[in-house]
């Protein structure tokens, strides 16, 4: 082959791209990856893993501010929001780094431009790639993965200025911190937000147009979120939506209408967080059978788009809009390209969410409102942190985990946590579902103490009517 021909060009080196392509690589393919800014995508850049480097440095500073119960004293306790900021920067600089060695490592190559389809040649795919406005060159492949990922949507009227009306890239960014934010929108990405700027001291609004926070998340869930959103000082608009947001010198009146009427707030930024649209434009898909829906393009369970020869993976395609989705997609649909022969389509209800705001939600399968309309008699589990000896010895005793059973056969339809860490707690879950676990292979796994994870077996015991320590 010739440096332009590739077994499989990959546009987007995103958590998504730079995975299929290392995997491609694995199973002796030809490959190379188009990418027009940073590797790693926005995950690493610009969402996932800078985000969780801000949110650590509001909490270390929540924590400062409440030693006493600890019995620790410390003196005058302040920050630095550039250094904060810069922190964060370093960690996304880092990984991006890791990316590109890893793909020089597998021998992708990595080609620095905007790549789009190109028609095909000798039954053949075409990308040509340009950088900076100017030509750089055809390539060609037996196979072209879509990896363009997505943006932040905005909404009639209040499209971000960059300066009083922010999106999650101003919002990562600030040189000072405001003094007033209104968030609009309360999925992960809103309250991740809410919660860092609420914990370093910043007064937060949160206007939600559905009935409740964290929608797609179990009702109990919500609601103990909201619970102890609101306990910390924020306030919580549900079943609201936002009118208009005209600037000010000083910041932005936000006009919001709720239950209660029609009202104004005067803030100093607007972060918009409505959800995110595919990057589906100027892919050359015009001229081919690839079906673009509500701005995402349209894949069957392999990945496959109308267009013979083009697959398309991560928030390109839709939700659930993860990082861990959107690698799983990338090895899935380079190993049915390769035809391993041990590959299955992916199951969105194996793929767990993590909200890593204070107190961390997470969660997997199905709601038990979601179990229940499905017409299946359930078995539901709970289990307080205050009952958890690992949870008060931490000094952090609100929280709860959430089981979800098929009352006939014993499956675990859904598994929902709010409280410390269960982010890195919820893959237990996953794995039980993957594996396609009853409640009684739970029951009879040892969870080791003193840890969070004993709450996980008590939930499951609590569904049984078995807990055994609350």
């Amino acid at each position: 082959m010739s440096d332009t021909s590739h077994d499989i060009i990959v546009i987007g080196g995103g958590p998504g791209g730079y995975v299929a392509a290392i995997r491609a690589a694995q199973l002796g393919l030809r490959c190379a990856v188009v990418e027009e800014a940073h590797l790693g995508g926005i995950c690493l850049n610009w969402g996932c893993i800078p985000t969780k480097a801000l949110l650590r440095a509001s909490e270390i500073h929540h924590l400062l501010h409440n030693l006493d119960g600890y019995g620790i004293s410390v003196g005058e306790i302040s920050f630095d929001m550039d250094r904060v900021v810069a922190r964060s920067r370093t960690v996304a600089r880092q990984l991006s780094g890791g990316v590109a060695h890893l793909l020089r490592k597998n021998g992708v190559a990595v080609i620095d431009g905007r790549g789009r389809l190109a028609g095909t040649r000798n039954g053949r795919r075409l990308v040509s790639v340009e950088r900076d406005g100017a030509a750089l060159g055809e390539f060609d492949a037996a196979h072209v993965i879509l990896a363009t990922g997505a943006r932040a949507r905005t909404l009639p009227g209040i499209e971000p200025d960059g300066t009083t009306v922010w999106t999650y890239r101003e919002a990562m960014v600030p040189d000072t911190l405001p003094a007033s934010v209104l968030v609009i929108g309360s999925g992960a990405i809103g309250i991740e937000f809410a919660s860092f700027y609420s914990d370093l001291g910043a007064e937060v609004t949160v206007v939600e147009v559905l009935d409740r926070i964290l929608p797609v998340e179990d009702e109990e869930i919500s609601e103990s979120a909201h619970k102890a959103f609101t306990s910390r000082g924020m306030t919580i608009l549900t079943a609201a939506r936002v009118t208009g947001v005209s600037a000010r010198a000083e910041g932005a009146r936000v006009t919001v209408e709720d239950r209660a009427g029609t009202r104004d707030f005067n803030v100093e930024k607007v972060i918009l967080a409505v959800g995110i649209t595919g990057n589906v434009e100027d892919l050359g898909l015009e001229a081919t059978a690839v079906s673009v829906d509500r701005g995402h393009v349209v894949i069957d369970e392999w990945c496959r788009t109308g267009e013979p020869g083009v697959r398309a993976i991560g928030d390109l395609t839709g939700p659930p809009w993860l990082a861990h989705k959107a690698s799983h997609e990338g090895v899935l649909c380079v190993e049915a390209i390769a035809g391993t022969g041990n590959v299955h389509p992916l199951d969105p209800s194996t793929i767990p969410g993590c909200t890593y705001c204070r107190p961390q939600v997470a969660s997997v399968g199905m709601t038990e409102a979601a179990a229940r309309s499905s017409g299946r008699e359930v078995k539901v589990g709970r289990f307080p942190f205050i009952g958890n000896g690992k949870a008060i010895a931490l000094g952090e005793p609100e929280g709860l985990v959430k089981t979800v059973f098929d009352a006939a056969t014993g499956e675990l339809l859904g598994a929902h946590m709010i409280g410390a860490e269960v982010t890195e707690l919820i893959h237990g879950y996953a794995v039980a579902r993957t594996l396609e676990t009853t409640e009684a292979e739970l029951m009879n796994t040892v969870f080791p103490h003193p840890t969070l994870s004993e709450m996980m077996h008590e939930s499951v015991l609590d569904a049984y009517g078995r807990a055994l320590h609350f």
